[in-house]
């Protein structure tokens, strides 16, 4: 037996008085906090969104009401079908499902239930993040093996080529010998 959260005063303020920009948007199933990290990247998207999903003649406060008495606030339960199907139908079936970081602080992964310009947008921004994060990660490396290092950004392939460049210089350079952990040098004689 599914069971569906017990509605609040709050639930009121939320659908007439929301708070922020997660309360406003709230509708598209958004959990995006204006103290997020992401925040300022995964905006865009969300307007991108309620501009396709939200009716012109529709107030938000309709789709956020909709959103409490048909979908009880979730992406997964439902209060009243007949509700969320009204949802669904006004907004499209468009919403934010979710976002994570995955391997890294810079491998951001977005789910979107939208049309495929929306999809593309969020891929965009999904490897956009990724590239200036894995660029900012590799000239770090670089600039640890060679301080006065020429770095050209733009391309996650140039500068790893480039990493991979200086750590072979400094193999080649360290054959005849051996840096031991204490930092003396052992010099190997064949």
């Amino acid at each position: 037996m599914i069971h569906t959260r017990s509605l609040k005063l709050d639930d009121l303020r939320y659908i007439f008085l929301p708070k922020g920009f997660e309360e406003k948007y709230g509708y598209l199933g958004t959990s995006i906090y204006e103290s997020s990290h992401y925040f300022k990247t995964l905006y865009p998207l969300v307007l991108a969104l309620d501009y396709e999903a939200k009716p012109k003649w529709c107030p938000r406060w309709f789709l956020r009401f909709l959103d409490v008495f048909g979908n009880d606030r979730s992406i997964v339960r439902v209060r009243n079908r007949r509700l969320a199907n009204l949802h669904s139908k006004l907004t499209k079936g468009i919403g934010f499902i979710d976002w994570k970081t995955k391997w890294s602080d810079y491998d951001l992964r977005i789910s979107v239930s939208a049309p495929k310009h929306l999809q593309d947008l969020a891929d965009d921004i999904e490897s956009g993040v990724y590239s200036r994060g894995k660029q900012d990660e590799l000239v770090e490396e670089i600039l640890q093996l060679d301080a006065n290092a020429s770095i050209i950004r733009g391309s996650v392939r140039r500068l790893e080529e480039q990493l991979d460049g200086l750590e072979k210089k400094i193999i080649k350079e360290n054959a005849g010998h051996t840096v031991e952990s204490d930092g003396s040098i052992k010099f190997n004689h064949e």
